[in-house]
Formats: structure tokens, C-alpha cells, sequence
């Protein structure tokens, strides 16, 4: 899809605040709403909020299943909205994209599908301690259910993958490597084409959780190399409760079913039933059809930008959000610096000596900038740094040098406030 022509004296996000309509307001405090948690859940502009309440208000019926022109109007939407997620990674076909809740189920799939039907006891599933909790349990699971291990490679000193480390750990028995794409704390951005290289080289299979880099940068599957990938939609400007995961047509016909029901087969009889063809066979019951529509929109949305201006942007906001936490008294980040790593995520996760992040995320709300503190899903990647929790600020094309300023300025006062008063 072409991009807007972009306003070369404008900022990408003086050209597309007014579609947020959620960040034009003022807090509880009466002062200007900061939002600087777009990691935990993207803001959803107004096309995206449009293109549900079309469907509820003129298109609401069931998919695939009824004749009548609602169904129909609705199959066409939801199913536009598969082959626009299948173009926005480059999957060959829409019939690479299942449709899930969110990313965690998708991981989840892989697992229960994949996983129970080719692992087996002593084969090896690696991992990273970098990995947000979807990424950790539903492996765990998998070894309790097969007697697979599960294995993790470390991190840096520098807080990026340790690629001396991943091949140490790769052997003939691995059989799955699963990694995040662009870590939700450490925000460095792992090098998949490389892993996928190793990776397959002793005959192992690669997932990679996009879900932290979607909406940021361009992604397609082939060159990354990968065999899954999953993402969810409420990172990507769209509704909560709806996810994919991309996998070869090849890769997913060979994985029997994950859920049983209405949708996913072909014929049942009262014995036996066999299984519809590819996407369905995975997608039990009725879909989330408006989140599915919104979803499209929403990545729709961020084509009509530009995914490479938005990388830029948020590449000029991140340098510019590490130089004003950098030169604060006591406060240490976690991850790359964009001059280590010039492709690392658009996030800044952070502890300050003597003080617990909760308490200053909570201070920063009483100003009206909400950030997030706790362990962000990463509580082994907390446990290697020695800490309990941290705060963490992250960005969006929405953001302004204005609003990095004044989180920057706050945070120096609720500093200055916790040690004067300590």
C-alpha cells in the first residue's frame, strides 16, 4: 500500500496525533495526558474505531457460515483483513495466517500442535532469559507433557543476546529456538536472520514474538528466516483480543488440530470428524470478526504512514529519550543504547538507586504521564539484574520531543521529592 504523502517540515507525529482521539485529554491532575507505555498496549486511532463500529452497526452477522448478504459483507471483511496481515509480513499465501486471540495463544498453538507431535523426551527447546512469560510457560508445559528440555541462553554485559552463548547451547538435539524479535525490557533487537542460520543448520525450527516489532519496523518472514511468527493486534494500533500466527502452508498441514469444534472440520460424524483446510483447521468456533476487521484497518493504518518513517522517528525519539535519562543522577537502564545498537526498540526500562518503580510510575501519574513499573512479564530477566521490578517508558510515532521533556523534567523532580524526603 502507498504512503500519505508525508509533510517534510512537519514531524511524523505532528501529521498523526489528531487520529488518536485518547491522547487529546487531560488527566486527573488537569495537566496534559502523556501516554509512554504504547509496549504494553498501542493507542487505536479513529479509522480503527470506525471500522468496528461499522461492522457492529451495518455488517454484524456470522462468517463463513450464512448465505444472506450480512454473512457475506462480514466474510469479505474478516477475511480481507487475513490476507492484509498476510501482505504486512510477506507470507506467501492468507492461508499462512491463523487468526488467534493474541500472541500468547499463538505460542501456545506451536506448543500444544507442533510441540506434542514432533518432541519427545530429550530433545531440546532453546529459549532466551529475555522472554516475556508467553514465550517461558507454555515450553514449560510442553517439557512437563514430552520430558523435552527446555535450555536458555544469557544476555551481555550490555543487555543484548549472547550469540557466543546461543552457539554454544545449539546441538543436534535442539529442535526449537523461540525468541523475541525486540525484547519488551532490554528493547535490544535480536539478530533472527543469524539465529535462524544456526538455527537451522542443525535442523531446528525458529519462532519469533513480533510482537514488539511490528508496528515499528518493516518485517518479512522470509528474509528473517523464521518458521513461526507470531503477533498481536493491540501492539499494532488495533483491538485487544486478537492475534496471529504465520507458519508455512506446509509447516501447518502437517500440524493436527489445537482445538476442537464448530468451524475447523470438514464432515462429522459421531465417531470421527476430519479437519477443514488451511487456515480453518486452527481456527475453532466463531472468530473475533470485529477484531479480526480492526486489526486489518489497523495495519492498514500504519502502511498508509510508512513503517520506515516510522522506525526513523521513533529512532530520532529514542536518542532523544536516552540523553535526558542518561544524564540523571542515579539512574541506570537496562539494554543497548541506541549507539550500541542503532535498531533497538523504541523503549527506555530503567531503575534509580533508592527508589522503587512502582512508587515513581505512581508519582508520574499523579503528573499525568503514565509509563509502566513492575517486572513487564520478565520476572527471570528482573531476577538476572538483581531487582525486583523497574520502570519502563516507551514510545510511538505519536510521541513528541515535548512529551519526553516533560516525563524527563518529572522524573528529575520525583527523584529530587523521594531523596529529600527519605
Amino acid at each position: 500500500m502507498s504512503t500519505f504523502p508525508l509533510d517534510a517540515l512537519l514531524t511524523v507525529a505532528e501529521q498523526v496525533r489528531a487520529d488518536f482521539p485518547i491522547i487529546d485529554q487531560a488527566s486527573s491532575s488537569g495537566s496534559p495526558l502523556i501516554y509512554l507505555d504504547h509496549a504494553a498496549t498501542s493507542q487505536k486511532p479513529l479509522v480503527v474505531l470506525d471500522a468496528i463500529q461499522h461492522y457492529y452497526g451495518c455488517d454484524n452477522a456470522n462468517v463463513h457460515r450464512g448465505a444472506h448478504q450480512l454473512s457475506a459483507r462480514a466474510t469479505e471483511a474478516f477475511e480481507a483483513a487475513r490476507a492484509i496481515t498476510s501482505g504486512f509480513i510477506g507470507a506467501s499465501s492468507p492461508k499462512e495466517i491463523v487468526f488467534t486471540r493474541n500472541a500468547t495463544e499463538a505460542i501456545n498453538l506451536v506448543a500444544r500442535s507442533w510441540g506434542d507431535d514432533q518432541l519427545k523426551a530429550g530433545d531440546e527447546v532453546l529459549l532466551t532469559v529475555m522472554e516475556h512469560h508467553s514465550n517461558l510457560v507454555p515450553w514449560q508445559l510442553l517439557a512437563e507433557r514430552t520430558g523435552c528440555v527446555v535450555r536458555h541462553v544469557g544476555v551481555t554485559p550490555q543487555g543484548s543476546l549472547d550469540l557466543e552463548d546461543f552457539r554454544h547451547q545449539l546441538s543436534d538435539r535442539t529442535r526449537l529456538v523461540s525468541l523475541v524479535h525486540i525484547s519488551n525490557t532490554l528493547g535490544c533487537c535480536n539478530p533472527i536472520q543469524e539465529v535462524s542460520t544456526l538455527a537451522h543448520g542443525v535442523g531446528a525450527k525458529v519462532l519469533v514474538d513480533a510482537c514488539q516489532s511490528l508496528a515499528h519496523k518493516p518485517i518479512d518472514v522470509r528474509s528473517l528466516g523464521a518458521d513461526f511468527l507470531v503477533g498481536s493486534s493491540h501492539k499494532l494500533c488495533g483491538p485487544t483480543g486478537m492475534g496471529f500466527l504465520w507458519a508455512s502452508e506446509d509447516t501447518l498441514k502437517a500440524m493436527p488440530p489445537f482445538l476442537g469444534g464448530g468451524e475447523m472440520i470438514q464432515d462429522v460424524f459421531l465417531d470421527h470428524s476430519t479437519w477443514a483446510e488451511l487456515p480453518y483447521k486452527f481456527e475453532a468456533g466463531t472468530p473475533a470478526i470485529g477484531e479480526a476487521i480492526g486489526m486489518g484497518t489497523a495495519i492498514r493504518y500504519l502502511q498508509s504512514i510508512g513503517l520506515d518513517a516510522i522506525h526513523d522517528w521513533e529512532a530520532e525519539l529514542t536518542a532523544h529519550l536516552f540523553n535526558r535519562l542518561q544524564s540523571i543522577d542515579g539512574l541506570k537502564i537496562f539494554g543497548p543504547t541506541p549507539e550500541q545498537q542503532p535498531d533497538r526498540g523504541a523503549l527506555a526500562t530503567f531503575v534509580v538507586e533508592g527508589i522503587h518503580a512502582n512508587d515513581i510510575a505512581a508519582m508520574l501519574d499523579l503528573a499525568g504521564i503514565c509509563i509502566r513499573s513492575g517486572h513487564h512479564c520478565c520476572q527471570p530477566l528482573h531476577r538476572l539484574y538483581g531487582v525486583t521490578g523497574s520502570a519502563r517508558a516507551s514510545l510511538s510515532f505519536s510521541t513528541t520531543h515535548a512529551e519526553i521533556d516533560r516525563f524527563a523534567d518529572e522524573l528529575v523532580s520525583v527523584i529530587n521529592f523521594f531523596r529529600e524526603n527519605s
